[in-house]
């Protein structure tokens, strides 16, 4: 066996092809984003506890600002892990628009319910519960629907 023939075998084998199996990555969830709107959902149900414990059963405000100021410290705290849940959506979750445009939905609602919950407890404005009520339901249906749909 001459160097050329060896040289030719050697060629032969590194164009033959091969039959290994192509390197296929899993795509990883974000645990970041679903750990936070789940997180912003509990804070939600909190303040409907909170809302049904200074109405009690007459639709009314109880006379105690404790509830109140519960109901209207939550409101703080969700309006605030909404701004970060819709920034971690343009920094991190661009790709998705679903979650994006969903987030930033979700922070100006918030921006906008805590408004008109502070026009209601601080203005006397209680004719504008007819709009706060239905938002907080709004509300409620993105902070299930936003960490289900980050599954996807």
């Amino acid at each position: 066996m001459g160097i050329s023939q060896a040289f030719a075998g050697k060629v032969a084998a590194m164009s033959a092809p091969t039959t290994t199996a192509p390197v296929t990555t899993t795509p990883t969830r974000d645990p970041v984003f679903p750990a936070l709107t789940g997180l912003i959902a509990l804070v939600v149900l909190l303040q409907f506890v909170f809302a049904g414990l200074f109405l009690r059963f007459d639709g009314k405000r109880d006379a105690s600002t404790t509830w109140i100021d519960a109901h209207a410290n939550g409101a703080h705290v969700a309006t605030v892990l909404a701004f970060l849940a819709a920034v971690y959506a343009i920094v991190r979750l661009r790709a998705r628009k679903d979650l994006l445009i969903g987030s930033i939905v979700l922070f100006v609602l918030f921006l906008a319910e805590s408004y008109i919950g502070g026009a209601i407890r601080d203005d006397g404005k209680d004719s504008w519960t007819a709009i706060h009520i239905p938002i907080a339901f709004l509300l409620t249906g993105l902070v299930v629907w936003l960490p289900l749909r980050s599954r996807k």
